[in-house]
């Protein structure tokens, strides 16, 4: 089979020939049908985070395919059905963060990707607990997305508590931004889109948000002001100073949702407008397999669209480069 592979972090990426893999006891063997590019992946290839991966690699974790091949033991699914491999690729299930429906906190957990190969490539292997059934209608390039940049932004609405009365500001409008205002106006939200892009912002508002702040012209967090202030504010931009912006933007009682990683990113918390004001934040990482079975369930039935552009596996790298560019307007969708 074909995999895009990691040989060195910050490296380019090497499309090589590597044997089919062969399940081992709970696992699946599936052969992809579509394998979304999320920043995480560009993180990981080039070693930016404190924990790192162990080269060679095959970065992905957005990876929808057929499955193949039962390994021993595996009842639960069956050859011949369409899955989807997240972030999440194991979680022991017993620690108290699994045990209270907090898997993706779990400390022992393996991520698709990144602790393990991923879905870069023809062929992967998934442990088949954390396989997730795709329903019947959902085309597979539109699955890859919702398996991280979907349930990531899902999820982080859902710690937040956005409600029908909120005012939502979404930071950074992309593979998860456009996502994460279809979610927050399905809570009945007002939408606040924030970005430096004419695509994008125009893409917000295709997509319902109901205010557009151009932040290259624009100070979000006066605007956001002007408006009362966000009562939730999602930081989905992999850069510092959309953090601070989002964080002085928010009302008394807002919440800051840090969901971005960018690398070596740090945010300066003032402590007495925090105190004063009941300032929330929080930091959300994914969802867990319940969450993305609901995220599914809300696409199937027409509740969200998504954007994405269809590329082969042999132009990851180039790929690569315009995510870092801002020149994607939403999703890259590799169809190995």
């Amino acid at each position: 089979m074909k995999a895009a592979v990691v040989k060195a972090l910050g490296e380019p990426l090497v499309i090589e020939e590597r044997p089919d893999p062969v399940p081992g006891p709970g696992q699946v063997r599936i052969r992809v049908e579509a394998s979304g590019l999320c920043h995480t992946d560009i993180h990981a290839a080039h070693g930016d985070w404190p924990v790192k991966p162990v080269v060679p690699f095959v970065p992905g974790h957005e990876g929808v395919g057929i499955v193949e091949e039962l390994g021993a033991g595996v009842r639960d699914l069956a050859v011949g059905q369409r899955v989807a491999v997240p972030w999440l690729g194991w979680a022991c299930g017993r620690c108290e963060h699994c045990l209270s429906g907090w898997e993706t906190l779990c400390e022992r957990q393996v991520n698709t990707g990144y602790g393990t190969d991923g879905g870069h490539a023809e062929q992967m292997l998934a442990h088949a607990a954390f396989a997730q059934p795709v329903p019947d209608g959902i085309d597979p390039c539109e699955a890859a997305p919702l398996t991280c940049a979907g349930v990531t932004t899902y999820k982080a609405l859902k710690i937040a508590g956005a409600g029908p009365a909120d005012l939502v500001a979404v930071s950074g409008i992309g593979g998860l931004g456009h996502l994460a205002v279809q979610y927050a106006k399905i809570a009945g939200a007002t939408v606040a889109a924030i970005d430096v892009s004419d695509d994008k912002l125009r893409l917000a508002a295709e997509l319902g948000a109901d205010l557009l702040i151009d932040a290259r012209t624009e100070d979000p967090a006066a605007v956001l002001r002007r408006h009362g202030g966000a009562h939730v504010a999602l930081a989905l931009a992999a850069d510092d100073a959309s953090f601070a912006t989002a964080l002085a933007g928010l009302r008394r009682g807002g919440r800051l949702v840090m969901v971005a990683l960018p690398a070596g990113g740090t945010v300066q918390v003032p402590v007495f407008p925090t105190v004063l004001g009941g300032i929330s934040v929080i930091g959300s990482i994914v969802g867990t397999r319940q969450d993305l079975a609901e995220v599914f369930r809300l696409h199937a039935a027409g509740r969200t669209r998504v954007v994405y552009e269809t590329r082969p596996l042999s132009d990851v790298n180039a790929c690569v480069e315009e995510v870092l560019r801002g020149r994607v307007k939403a999703r890259v969708v590799f169809t190995p």
